[in-house]
């Protein structure tokens, strides 16, 4: 194949476009509501657009040893013809971990809990993987850069500071997914095995970006967006055992994005999520096609053939300008 990936440069210049109406009470899908707004013109010799895909059976275990033939990619409807094909497994992973520290992880134990969280993940990483570590509540900061060094995030998290103020949940995620995404292009490389894992109590009080438009950004550069949502035991509402889907904005953002949401009421719970998020990001596919020429949001739908395999991926992509393209 003669084209080239997509890189992240297109989307990170709408960054701050403005985006008309408000955000619903009734969910819907990037494609659906609000999205990032793209040039009226495609000036790019890029030509191909990689999206990464997760795939599990009925009971959420990993699918191995799928090939091109077994995954059917759409766009706004229709199939696009599948150009390349890779299977990544047990690779690297870079991960974003960031903390909100908003007034409202005073109550009980949130902000304890989401440091423990935090460990979990940090110990779920091997030698080749890296991670970060990014608090915010009305701002963003990033309090450690990408290393490998388990005991320097460790104690990195002796300076997260202590819950203040109030909460640009959507505006700190979609600002970290672009750090991620530039971090992982660094050298001409498409991000992959990358992702944001937001550890919250789920209240959002000052962004000036939805939900919406959060998830547009992060999956048109192809950052999934992991949510674990720190919370009393009381106020977890899931039944005991039960796999039902979590809906509202934040579960909404992760799934558009390829990530998920977690609801973590005691320590095993986000253990459990740690791993799920490391393992997901070594086992992927990832499948290339043809970038649509129509400007703006482009939705994508990737499946499997067998219709009892749950392929998780990007909702969708921008098609838009050159600065800042990688070629892979």
């Amino acid at each position: 194949m003669n084209g080239r990936w997509v890189g992240i440069g297109g989307v990170i210049a709408l960054w701050l476009l403005p985006l008309d109406g408000p955000a619903q009470a009734q969910v819907k899908s990037p494609a659906q509501t609000e999205t990032p707004r793209a040039p009226s013109t495609f000036r790019s010799a890029v030509d191909v657009v990689s999206v990464s895909a997760v795939v599990r059976d009925r009971k959420g275990r990993f699918v191995p040893n799928m090939v091109q033939k077994d995954f059917i990619v759409a766009e706004a409807g229709k199939t696009r013809e599948i150009l390349d094909f890779r299977a990544e497994a047990d690779g690297p992973v870079k991960v974003a971990v960031l903390f909100d520290i908003s007034g409202s992880m005073r109550v009980g134990s949130k902000a304890a809990d989401a440091r423990q969280a935090a460990r979990h993940i940090f110990g779920a990483l091997r030698a080749t993987d890296q991670a970060a570590v990014f608090a915010f509540d009305t701002r963003l900061d990033r309090v450690t850069g990408f290393t490998s060094d388990v005991s320097a995030l460790d104690a990195a998290l002796d300076h997260v500071e202590a819950p203040f103020g109030q909460t640009s949940m959507y505006d700190a995620v979609a600002e970290t997914a672009r750090v991620v995404a530039a971090a992982g292009s660094s050298g001409g490389h498409l991000p992959q095995r990358s992702a944001v894992v937001v550890l919250t109590d789920g209240i959002d009080t000052r962004s000036r970006l939805t939900s919406e438009q959060v998830a547009g950004i992060s999956s048109g550069i192809d950052v999934p967006v992991y949510i674990i949502a720190v919370m009393s035991p009381i106020d977890d509402t899931r039944e005991e055992g039960s796999r039902t889907e979590p809906t509202g904005p934040l579960s909404n953002l992760a799934r558009w994005t390829g990530g998920e949401f977690f609801s973590a009421s005691a320590p095993a719970h986000a253990s459990v999520a740690a791993r799920q998020i490391i393992d997901e990001l070594r086992h992927q596919y990832v499948l290339a096609f043809e970038a649509s020429t129509a400007p703006g949001w482009r939705p994508l739908e990737v499946r499997a053939r067998d219709r009892d395999l749950v392929v998780r991926a990007r909702a969708g992509y921008t098609v838009a300008g050159t600065v800042g393209m990688a070629e892979r």
